[in-house]
C-alpha cells in the first residue's frame, strides 16, 4: 500500500468514526422549543449574526420581531432590506449611542419606552423570533429593571425564538440562555483608522 493509499485509509476510518459519533448526537437531539441565543463579547459581528438569524427564519416563512435599542440610525443597510419583507417588523427604540447622548434619565426612559414594545412581541404567539439587538447595554447599565426582563422572557411564548446581541451579557441572563456565543476580536479595520463601510458596518 502506498502512502497516499494509506493516508486516503485513515482518513476513511476517521470520517466514518467521525460521522457515527456525529449521526449519534443528532439523534439524541430530538428536543424541540423556542430559544433563547445571547450573542456577546467585544468582537464585530453580534448584530450581524442575529440578523443572519432574521433572513433565516424570514426565508422559513416565519414572522420575525426586530428591537433595535441603543442606536438611532435608520438608514442601514439591514433595516432598509428586513423592513421591506412582508413577515419582518423593524423597530429602532434608541436615542443614540450613551457617550452621545450623555444623559443617563433619558437614557432609562428611552429604555423602557423601547421595552414596552418588546413586550408586545414577546407576549405575541404571531412573532416565531424576536431579536433583541443591544439589549445587554440595558441591562448592565441599569436601564432596565432586570428581574422584568428576564421575567418576560421566561414568559414569552413556548416555541418562540429570542436572540440577544450587544457587549457584556449579564450573569443571569447567560444562564438564562439555551445559547451563548461569545465573539472576540482579534483585529479591527477601525483600530487602523478605517470608518464604517457601506455593507459591512451599515
Amino acid at each position: 500500500m502506498s502512502d497516499t493509499e494509506k493516508k486516503d485509509h485513515y482518513h476513511k476510518v476517521r470520517m466514518e468514526r467521525k460521522k457515527a459519533q456525529i449521526d449519534a448526537s443528532i439523534a439524541r437531539a430530538d428536543g424541540e422549543k423556542g430559544l433563547l441565543l445571547v450573542i456577546t463579547g467585544n468582537g464585530k459581528g453580534k448584530s450581524t449574526s442575529g440578523f443572519g438569524m432574521v433572513a433565516r427564519a424570514l426565508g422559513h416563512g416565519m414572522k420575525v420581531g426586530v428591537c433595535q435599542f441603543i442606536k438611532s440610525r435608520t438608514d442601514t443597510g439591514e433595516e432598509a432590506f428586513f423592513n421591506a419583507q412582508p413577515n419582518c417588523e423593524w423597530h429602532v427604540l434608541g436615542d443614540g449611542f450613551t457617550w452621545d447622548t450623555q444623559d443617563r434619565a433619558g437614557d432609562i426612559e428611552t429604555s423602557e419606552k423601547g421595552w414596552k414594545v418588546a413586550q408586545k412581541m414577546l407576549s405575541d404567539d404571531s412573532y416565531d423570533m424576536v431579536v433583541l439587538d443591544e439589549l445587554t447595554y440595558l441591562l448592565s447599565y441599569d436601564y432596565l429593571d432586570k428581574d422584568q426582563v428576564l421575567n418576560d422572557l421566561m414568559a414569552r411564548p413556548e416555541m418562540q425564538h429570542v436572540v440577544v446581541t450587544g457587549r457584556s451579557a449579564i450573569a443571569e441572563l447567560r444562564e438564562l440562555a439555551d445559547t451563548v456565543s461569545e465573539i472576540k476580536d482579534e483585529k479591527h479595520a477601525y483600530k487602523s483608522g478605517i470608518k464604517a463601510q457601506k455593507g459591512v458596518d451599515l
